[in-house]
């Protein structure tokens, strides 16, 4: 199955860090990596019961590593954008559908959690490759972030294991960057680009490209470029 782990952006308490622990060992999941959390301490270690384990072993890493190293994220997120004209959280789907996505994934998958207070920032939204949103009743939509957790895990319990391997977070970017490039070739309006080039990332990102799709992507673009140079 596709390596997944539970990511925590920046917990503000303890004890949530801990009932993670404790719902992700529930389902089977170990690894937990941590964003510049709060101190973690006996709160932590009484919550997580059982799962002490996962607490301990847990990861430390930037936002920025977990990009780099792991091969398809996903973003987990209460506030939707209402239409497609603002790219940043849509589209978007629900734990369920993530399962069909991610399932056939032989590679690192990392679901991000924000901070209980408010979340996500678009910053850290805006390289997943896929948004999720838990649906929740419109009169009291928020979730406790272990909660959270434990519906994502419920969801991606016992999938079966991976058929292919993904082109890796390197491949992607040099993908992304001869794209960003290929549209200064062809006079893309540079207000267009930041969106532009978000919606590429959800597109491509959510297709999973295996290697030698990237590459393939990479060749008509040169094969355009050259054309482009060549033109009578």
């Amino acid at each position: 199955m596709p390596e997944i782990s539970i990511v925590l952006i920046e917990p503000l308490y303890e004890g949530n860090v801990g009932f993670t622990a404790r719902v992700m060992k529930n389902f089977g999941f170990t690894r937990l990596v941590l964003v510049n959390p709060c101190t973690l301490g006996d709160d932590a270690i009484m919550r997580a019961s059982h799962a002490r384990d996962v607490l301990e072993d847990a990861r430390r890493m930037t936002i920025k590593k977990v990009y780099n190293e792991f091969d398809f994220v996903v973003a987990t997120t209460g506030e939707v954008s209402k239409s497609v004209c603002t790219p940043m959280r849509m589209p978007y789907y629900a734990p369920a559908e993530v399962r069909e996505i991610v399932g056939d994934i032989d590679g690192t998958v990392a679901i991000l959690f924000g901070r209980e207070n408010w979340g996500l920032a678009n910053t850290e939204l805006a390289r997943a490759n896929l948004i999720c949103t838990i649906p929740t009743s419109e009169i009291y939509p928020i979730l406790n972030l272990s909660h959270a957790v434990g519906i994502l895990c419920y969801e991606l319990a016992n999938l079966p294991r991976g058929t292919y391997p993904l082109a890796s977070p390197v491949e992607m970017d040099s993908l992304y960057r001869h794209i960003d490039a290929f549209l200064n070739r062809i006079d893309h309006p540079d207000f267009k680009r930041e969106n532009t080039m978000t919606l590429i990332r959800r597109v491509l990102g959510r297709t999973k490209l295996t290697i030698r799709e990237a590459s393939t992507l990479h060749g008509l673009m040169r094969r355009t470029e050259w054309h482009l140079e060549n033109k009578e």
